[in-house]
């Protein structure tokens, strides 16, 4: 392990980091909320961390290695977490605990969008604006961003790309160069982030709220600057925008690039892992609408088509904005909309989830099982549109699968024990593990009347969600500290 190389990045990634607070320190000086100092002092105190940890090892030049990779990821999204909360212990408003500013924090980096604040509309305009754009930082990844630029600093980024980025093929770069594969997700994220924001105002929102929606939901992140999430515009149309930035948000990044390279659509007709992902939503959708037509609870075919279809797409995508109180709709569909976030985004979004690729590659597999058993000397093999998958990969989607359900369980049981019912230490631990954000029982409004323990070990589940189990479990293996 190279601890100089370590402490080098980390120090530069802090530093950078340290600057995002400008955005609300100039929010705070146009909307003269009163949060101006705090922003000021966190800046200062996050830079000199960085800097701290930076300037005794400036000028070791080692290259990065792909075990100081992993450990430089864990180490900054949980330092980044830690120092994310700062402006938010600083600020008089929210009065949060030290549990509780980490705990947003996290929350609002994973792009999970579990709250514990109450009175969102009461909060000061520079704290609303941090909390969405920690959510546009972490959707794409921050380090991803930092790739494109460390190579000008003299440290490779290949190593931080592979831990970093999300699903399980990690090794296909959209360009012959790290940087600029980086740099083509930024921008791609960015006119996204854009191009949301002016259809938001258009729709109807003002300049503020739109541009602190379209980064949460470019991100699939789920904050909001209200306590009824989008449901306090209750307006069709910004719902619609809502709708379509979640979707595209939820498709691989590297099929955006290519499209957009190509200028054509093949890139999206051709890939079975985003028909796959289609055909889940319309299958959701389908079925939270039909159900809440037959329960008759509402009076309006137009609103109970409107709040059926968001309600899915958001909880599905692991966006996590809300429109209605899902959670007392009939019968099977709020545990539905739950258990569908375990399925979550593609491969290479910004979403949650297990991914829709390891989904489909799941279904193959089970098909082949069961063709084997009817055909036992003939030989399958498992094809992604025209492409056959290795076999190495379907056993790391099985080995993943694996370990995700024994953590899984694991924390489920720590959460009962801290004397949370099941219904709610099921529904936090899904919507946390899996990037969602909104739950059951009394996690349905907010996380804030949980216990301390318990927020916690779902800090933990949603950096476990955020990077894809492997990537942290992996420091917790002996072989990974062996020489």
């Amino acid at each position: 392990m190279q601890h100089a190389v370590i402490l080098r990045i980390l120090g530069i990634l802090l530093i950078l980091f340290s600057f995002t607070m400008i955005p609300p320190i100039i929010i705070s000086l146009i909307y003269n909320d009163g949060s101006l100092l705090s922003f000021i002092l966190a800046f200062f105190i996050i830079l000199s961390i960085g800097s701290l940890l930076w300037f005794p090892v400036k000028d070791n030049k080692n290259d990065l290695r792909l075990r100081d990779g992993f450990f430089v990821v864990v180490l900054f999204w949980v330092g980044l977490g830690v120092t994310g909360s700062i402006p938010l212990l600083l600020s008089d408003t929210p009065d949060l605990t030290l549990t509780n500013a980490i705990f947003e924090s996290i929350s609002g980096l994973t792009t999970t969008g579990a709250t514990i604040i109450v009175g969102i509309d009461n909060l000061p305009k520079s704290v609303l604006f941090y909390r969405q754009e920690l959510q546009w930082l972490g959707g794409m990844g921050i380090i991803v961003l930092a790739v494109a630029i460390l190579p000008m600093l003299g440290i490779g980024g290949m190593q931080l790309y592979r831990a970093e980025t999300p699903g399980p093929v990690k090794d296909t770069k959209l360009t012959p160069r790290i940087t600029e594969t980086a740099k083509s997700l930024w921008y791609i994220y960015l006119t996204m982030t854009i191009v949301c924001a002016i259809l938001y105002f258009i729709a109807g929102m003002d300049i503020f709220d739109a541009i602190a929606h379209s980064f949460s939901t470019v991100s699939i992140g789920g904050f909001s600057t209200h306590d009824q999430s989008i449901g306090y515009f209750d307006n069709g149309l910004i719902e619609t925008v809502a709708i379509f930035f979640m979707l595209i948000a939820g498709i691989n990044f590297s099929l955006h690039f290519l499209s957009f390279r190509n200028i054509n659509v093949k890139s999206y007709l051709h890939d079975a892992e985003l028909r796959a992902y289609i055909k889940i939503l319309l299958v959701i959708c389908t079925i939270c609408t039909i159900y809440n037509l037959i329960d008759g609870n509402y009076d309006s075919y137009k609103l109970l088509i409107r709040e059926s279809v968001f309600q899915s797409v958001s909880i599905a995508t692991t966006t996590g904005f809300t429109t209605a109180e899902f959670q007392n709709w009939p019968g099977f569909t709020p545990l539905l909309l739950i258990l569908s976030c375990f399925i979550g985004a593609c491969a290479g979004s910004t979403g949650g989830g297990i991914k829709v690729i390891r989904v489909l590659l799941l279904f193959k597999q089970g098909v082949r099982e069961i063709k084997r058993l009817i055909h036992p000397n003939a030989i399958f093999t498992i094809k992604v549109g025209d492409k056959p998958i290795p076999d190495r990969i379907i056993e790391a989607v099985w080995g993943f699968l694996a370990v995700y359900v024994v953590i899984f369980v694991i924390l489920l049981l720590a959460l009962t024990a801290t004397n949370i019912d099941f219904v709610t230490a099921f529904s936090a631990l899904s919507a946390c593990i899996n990037n969602l954000g909104p739950g059951l029982g009394d996690v349905s409004q907010n996380y804030f009347h949980i216990n301390n323990t318990a927020k916690w070990i779902l800090c933990f589940a949603m950096l476990l969600g955020r990077l894809e189990i492997f990537t942290l479990l992996v420091l917790f293996s002996p072989a990974f500290w062996r020489r």
